[in-house]
C-alpha cells in the first residue's frame, strides 16, 4: 500500500469515528428516560411498567382459561320456561377465579338466538362444577345451549389456602305418591370446615342411566357454623321426562365474598388493592 493511500484511509477512519461519536452523544442525550409509564419492559421491571423499581405490582394470571365441558337445557316444569346448565372446569391448581363473566345463549335449530342470560360466577382452584340458570323464558324449546366465558379475574393461591369442606350424606330422591308435589330430593349437608359460612348454595342435578341431566333444582342455607350438619329438602311440583338413576348435589360457598377469608388464604393482587 502506498503512503498516500494509507493516509487517505486513515483520515476516512478518523471521520467515521468522529461521526459515530457524535451520533452516540446525540442519542444518549435525546433518548427518552425510561419510566414506569412508557409501555416498555425496561429498567429492572418484572413486567411491562410493573415490578422492580415500579411500585405497581405485576398482575399474575394463569395460562389456562376456564373450560366449558358441556352445556344444555331441561324442562323447568313451568310452561314457556327452561332451565339451562353448563359444566365448567378451572384447570389451574394454583389460581382461583374471584369473578368471571358468563353468558348463556339458547338457540333454535337455525342457529338463531332464542334467549340469553348474563351473570358472574367464581371458581376455586382446580374446581369442576355446574353453572345453572333456572326458569329462563323462551317462545319455544331450544335446540342448543352455549355458555360463553368472558372477563376473568384471578387470585393466586398461597400456602394457607384450604378448600371448604362441605360434605353431602344420606342423599335420597323419592317420587311423592300423595299431595300436590311430584318428587323430592333430600339429604344432609355437613360443614366440616373450620369456618362459619353465611351462605351455602346447593344445586341438585338429576341424571338418567345414561348420565344425561333430566332435572335441576336448587336451595340455599344461611349461617352454617363449623362442624354443623343441616338437612335439606327440595321439591319438583311437576312431572319431568326420564327416569332418575343418579342424584348429584353440588354444595358451594363463595369464599371470595368474605374479605377476612380472602386476605387470609390468598395473596393480594393488583385488582384487589
Amino acid at each position: 500500500m502506498e503512503k498516500g493511500e494509507f493516509k487517505r484511509i486513515f483520515i476516512i477512519s478518523i471521520y467515521v469515528l468522529i461521526f459515530a461519536a457524535i451520533v452516540g452523544v446525540f442519542y444518549f442525550f435525546s433518548a427518552p428516560t425510561p419510566t414506569c409509564y412508557d409501555n416498555l419492559q425496561n429498567q429492572n421491571e418484572e413486567g411491562v411498567d410493573c415490578g422492580g423499581v415500579c411500585l405497581k405490582k405485576c398482575e399474575i394470571v394463569p395460562q389456562e382459561k376456564i373450560a366449558v365441558l358441556e352445556a344444555g337445557w331441561v324442562e323447568s316444569g313451568v310452561p314457556g320456561e327452561y332451565d339451562l346448565y353448563a359444566e365448567i372446569r378451572n384447570p389451574n391448581q394454583m389460581f382461583g377465579s374471584e369473578s368471571f363473566e358468563y353468558k348463556f345463549i339458547a338457540k333454535d335449530a337455525n342457529g338463531q338466538e332464542l334467549a340469553s342470560f348474563s351473570n358472574t360466577g367464581f371458581a376455586l382452584p382446580g374446581e369442576t362444577k355446574y353453572v345453572i340458570k333456572s326458569n329462563l323464558g323462551m317462545n319455544s324449546a331450544p335446540n342448543s345451549v352455549e355458555l360463553v366465558i368472558g372477563e376473568t379475574k384471578w387470585v393466586e393461591k398461597n400456602e394457607f389456602y384450604e378448600k371448604p369442606q362441605l360434605r353431602i350424606i344420606n342423599k335420597k330422591y323419592n317420587l311423592i305418591t300423595s299431595g300436590i308435589e311430584y318428587a323430592e330430593a333430600l339429604g344432609l349437608l355437613n360443614n366440616d370446615s373450620a369456618m362459619d359460612f353465611s351462605l351455602i348454595k346447593l344445586e341438585i342435578i338429576l341424571k338418567n342411566a345414561e348420565g344425561k341431566i333430566i332435572a335441576l333444582n336448587s336451595s340455599e342455607m344461611r349461617t352454617v357454623k363449623a362442624g354443623e350438619g343441616r338437612d335439606f329438602r327440595v321439591f319438583w311440583p311437576n312431572k319431568f321426562p326420564g327416569d332418575v338413576a343418579n342424584m348429584e348435589v353440588q354444595a358451594e360457598v363463595n369464599i371470595f365474598s368474605s374479605e377476612s377469608f380472602v386476605k387470609k388464604f390468598f395473596k393480594q393482587q393488583r385488582f384487589q388493592e
